[in-house]
């Protein structure tokens, strides 16, 4: 049978995680908080989790992030998302490219759409976007879709 894992970082006690509780801002930082101070108090793993809204390998998963990290490694962390299809200078090249307009005897067009600009990044970049994230790029670059 496994050994429970100690809460090794004893900083706090369970009243003052409960303090802590009533300061904290973040819901899932209060459950996890709140976790911790019932095994504190004496309360089983199993017992705490149940009463914390989670399984009992996840309060051990929290405990661990909690003895290495206080009560700031109990903070989730941000994803960082997808990595952009095209990057900063990428980004500046075709922002140049719509302000400059199309040449219609090259591009065979008088203004860029959606449609055209995806065509022509895919060209010029090799990357391959739906049209509504072309319509997305050039409202993040302060830029209409016409």
């Amino acid at each position: 049978m496994a050994v429970a894992v100690a809460i090794t970082n004893l900083t706090y006690t369970a009243t003052d995680l409960r303090g802590l509780m009533s300061k904290e801002r973040d819901g899932e930082v209060v459950r996890r908080l709140s976790a911790l101070a019932l095994v504190l108090e004496g309360h089983s793993r199993t017992v705490a989790a149940q009463l914390s809204g989670m399984d009992r390998q996840t309060l051990r998963d929290w405990v661990h992030r909690y003895n290495e990290g206080g009560v700031a490694g109990l903070a989730s962390g941000k994803s960082t998302g997808r990595a952009p299809k095209l990057n900063a200078a990428q980004m500046a090249e075709l922002y140049d490219l719509v302000v400059k307009g199309p040449d219609p005897e090259i591009d065979g067009v008088v203004r860029w759409r959606c449609v055209d600009l995806r065509a022509q990044i895919a060209r010029h970049f090799s990357v391959d976007v739906p049209e509504r994230t072309v319509a997305k790029w050039l409202r993040r670059l302060r830029l209409t879709r016409l």
